[in-house]
């Protein structure tokens, strides 16, 4: 069995001197290794014959859709892999409303799953900041995003999924069915396993029906720690908010810079930004109402976002902030979560280790459900310095997240960034339990070798 005679056509196939340049770089990972071939899938079928052409040839497999990931999941680093990438499987092929269920290949992007659920009345609510990436990728990280605080991650609305083994044989993992006692829960075990147990060539999704109105709201206050008092009390005020953002002034000055637009309130030191959505206006409006009256005295600014208009320009500017970051600077982006009655005291302790380690820190993150968004800024600093400051930073932060009862990723996985830390944080139990199983899955470690475990 050759490549050529899998794919066949010659855009979709790329072989040694012919890979293109970004399958040979990325931004958080510095050594990439030297890839075999990157092949272009549009079938299930040919997924599942460049995986036995893989074990013909003792190659190690990397499984790849838009490349937004920010973990280092889909880098070489052995040397020699085969990189199947899968984002020109990118069909929305079916919408079944009698299950609610919408039927997609692993290339479609999850901005465009939104757009398509809406379009129908429908809604698809996981909702990462990178609307570019793929719903395979994020089915990869179990992605979770601004909505996560209410209607949850991926996870939570994948039905079934089909999947290529490590020896191209395709499984069908999950079903249809609301309830199922059935065995073990093996969907849920490759939901966020990084591409190391399977490929996923078709993902059936659970659809909500479409909230008939929202609103959303900013907050302003003072300093990072009133706002993340704040936070605190709107959870417990009971209305439900479908997303609760927090940001630094300093953090959303780079989307202004980049957007050429000004966050409607310029007071204070750090923000909250809210939405409430439901069926009942009256009872959006109530919720609001609430949120105002119990933080008057605390907030600087409070504003409602009563037109399309302006909610859609402030959540492109909480959208855009790596974007624009991206401009300015060298970074590294954290995704650490703590349980959020911890949320305001590690936000505090990132300012500390800013102090003690000389290093540029700015925040943001998904305040309601304890998902911190750290960013270490190179700035000016040598290679050397950074890296060194870098490491220091981060050997104390997640020492500070471990003990809070955190772990090292919420949404964007551990790849090879993160590996280290969560090798270290995990119990050794539950670590051999995980090799355990990826040796019974991929006995060839095969499939992302080096990565997570």
């Amino acid at each position: 069995m050759k490549l050529q005679t899998i794919i066949r056509d010659q855009d979709r196939l790329f072989i040694g001197d012919q890979v293109p340049e970004k399958y040979k770089s990325d931004h958080f990972i510095s050594d990439v290794a030297k890839v075999h071939a990157v092949a272009l899938p549009i079938s299930t079928e040919e997924v599942a014959e460049l995986v036995q052409y893989a074990n013909q040839e003792s190659l190690a497999i990397i499984a790849r859709g838009e490349g937004t990931g920010v973990a280092g999941a889909q880098v070489p680093i052995k040397g020699d892999e085969l990189i199947i990438d899968v984002h020109k499987m990118n069909r929305i092929l079916e919408l079944d409303e009698e299950t609610m269920t919408l039927i997609v290949e692993p290339g479609v992007k999850n901005g465009d799953i939104q757009e398509y659920a809406e379009s129908r009345g429908y809604f698809y609510p996981p909702d990462p900041g990178s609307k570019h990436s793929s719903i395979g990728g994020n089915v990869a990280t179990n992605a979770g995003g601004m909505r996560a605080v209410k209607y949850g991650t991926t996870r939570d609305y994948v039905r079934e999924m089909e999947v290529v083994l490590s020896d191209g044989s395709v499984v069908s993992l999950g079903s249809l069915n609301i309830k199922n006692s059935s065995g073990y829960d093996l969907k849920d075990l490759f939901i966020g396993s990084e591409g190391t147990l399977g490929i996923t060539t078709k993902i059936k999704l659970k659809m909500l029906p479409l909230p008939q109105y929202k609103q959303s709201a900013l907050m302003a206050f003072a300093t990072l720690s009133d706002a993340t008092d704040a936070v605190l009390t709107i959870l417990k005020l009971g209305v439900d908010p479908t997303a609760l953002e927090l940001f630094e002034r300093e953090t959303i000055e780079y989307s202004e810079k980049f957007m050429n637009l000004a966050l409607q309130s310029q007071k204070g030191q750090a923000y909250v930004l809210m939405t409430i959505d439901g069926n009942d206006n009256e009872a959006i409006i109530g919720k609001i109402a609430l949120v105002e009256d119990m933080l008057s005295n605390d907030a600087l600014d409070i504003i409602p976002l009563p037109n399309a208009e302006e909610e859609k320009k402030t959540w492109s500017l909480r959208d855009n902030i790596l974007t624009a970051l991206m401009q300015f600077t060298e970074y590294e982006m954290l995704d650490e979560v703590v349980p959020i009655n911890k949320f305001a005291e590690m936000i505090s302790y990132t300012k500390e280790l800013q102090q003690k380690h000389e290093l540029k820190v700015i925040n943001f993150g998904h305040a309601g459900d304890g998902n911190i968004h750290t960013v270490l800024m190179k700035k000016d600093l040598d290679e050397e310095t950074w890296k060194k400051k870098r490491k220091a930073y981060l050997d104390d932060l997640y020492e500070k997240v471990l003990e809070l009862g955190g772990k090292p990723s919420a949404e964007h996985g551990i790849g090879l960034v993160k590996k280290s830390y969560f090798t270290k944080m995990s119990n050794q139990i539950e670590l051999e339990l995980m090799r355990k199983i990826k040796y019974a899955l991929d006995p060839d470690n095969r499939l992302n070798p080096g990565k997570l475990i």
